[in-house]
C-alpha cells in the first residue's frame, strides 16, 4: 500500500476538558498518514485518480473548527472515521498533538491507526 500525508499541520481547536480550555483557542498540530493505490494517478496524471492531500486537509480543517473536542481521542477517531468514509480510504493513521500541554513536554496527544494496511487494489 502507498502513503499520502500530510504533516504538520497546525490548527486553532477549541478543546480540552476544563473550563478555562472550552473558552480559549488552543494551538493543535495534526498529521496524516493515508493508504492509497497510486499506481492508478501515477499512470494517469491526473489530479481525479488522486486522494488529494489537499481535500484531506481541508476537511480536517472544517472538523476542527465545527465542534469543541474535550479529548484528543474524540477528534483523532472523528477525523479517521470522516476521512475513511468521505475519500474510501482503506487505512489511516491520525496523529493529533496538543503542544506546549504538560510543562517539560514539546507536546502530547494520541496517535490511532484505522482500517486495513494490508489492503490491496484488484488489478
Amino acid at each position: 500500500m502507498d502513503i499520502v500525508y500530510v504533516r504538520d499541520l497546525r490548527l486553532d481547536a477549541r478543546i480540552g476538558i476544563y473550563e478555562w480550555e472550552k473558552r480559549i483557542l488552543q494551538k493543535i498540530r495534526v498529521d496524516l498518514e493515508m493508504g492509497w493505490d497510486n499506481r492508478v494517478p501515477a499512470a494517469s496524471d491526473a489530479i481525479k485518480d488522486t486522494l488529494n492531500y489537499k481535500t484531506a486537509a481541508k476537511r480536517v480543517m472544517e472538523l476542527v473548527e465545527s465542534d469543541h473536542y474535550e479529548l484528543v481521542e474524540r477528534l483523532a477517531e472523528t477525523i479517521a472515521d470522516t476521512l475513511m468514509h468521505e475519500l474510501h480510504i482503506p487505512w489511516i493513521q491520525v496523529t493529533v498533538g496538543k503542544p506546549g500541554a504538560v510543562r517539560g513536554s514539546s507536546e502530547v496527544g494520541v496517535r490511532i491507526e484505522r482500517g486495513n494496511r494490508q489492503w490491496q487494489a484488484s488489478t
